[in-house]
């Protein structure tokens, strides 16, 4: 079945590339996502529109100090929430200073009470990607399913953030993988035309 072969092709693809990941110095790590940081979004963020980053996890790109960026810049930031497995994320509203939760993976998360919001532009965690747009996350969908979810209600651009060295030449994409707007990495900004 066409599902197992891109989902045993992923598995592979993923463990190649975390294992780069993981051997990038700390020092890179940093310098990588501050740089990030520097450049900004490749769309204008208008003040009030909702962006949702993520906590890193593990040896991620941190998305922190281009979140920062945006929240001085009048932007409304947000933070996903596992809601259980097979469910789409819940996005919560975040500010600096809030309380967080210990969530799954022990990611922090907003706390239960924090309102949920709908984001205009979502950053995207993302294990590999390629450049017709598409990307292998972690393996459970999360991400998919939030994205095909806001996309039913409103405009919404997506945009993955990853180190340079995360590009592959194909991801096994599958009918149900949400294509990104845009991928940015510590090197360049690559958008991705929706008619390929």
């Amino acid at each position: 079945m066409l599902t197992d072969t891109a989902s045993s092709q992923k598995s592979a693809l993923r463990a190649a590339t975390l294992a780069k990941r993981d051997a990038m110095p700390a020092a890179e790590r940093q310098a990588a996502a501050e740089e990030l940081a520097a450049r900004g979004l490749p769309v204008a963020v208008e003040p009030g529109q909702i962006v949702s980053g993520f906590m890193p996890m593990k040896t991620e790109i941190n998305p922190l100090p281009l979140l920062r960026k945006l929240a001085d810049a009048g932007a409304r930031l947000a933070l996903p929430c596992i809601a259980g497995r097979g469910k789409p994320l819940i996005m919560r509203a975040y500010q600096f200073g809030d309380q967080f939760k210990s969530g799954q993976w022990g990611i922090r998360e907003p706390t239960p009470d924090a309102p949920e919001a709908k984001p205009d532009i979502v950053l995207v965690p993302l294990v590999c990607f390629d450049r017709a747009g598409h990307r292998v996350g972690y393996g459970a969908g999360y991400y998919d399913r939030t994205i095909a979810g806001l996309r039913a209600l409103k405009p919404v651009v997506t945009i993955g953030i990853a180190f340079a060295l995360q590009e592959i030449p194909q991801v096994p994409a599958t009918e149900h993988d949400q294509r990104l707007d845009f991928v940015l990495t510590e090197k360049e900004i690559i958008a991705f035309s929706k008619a390929a």
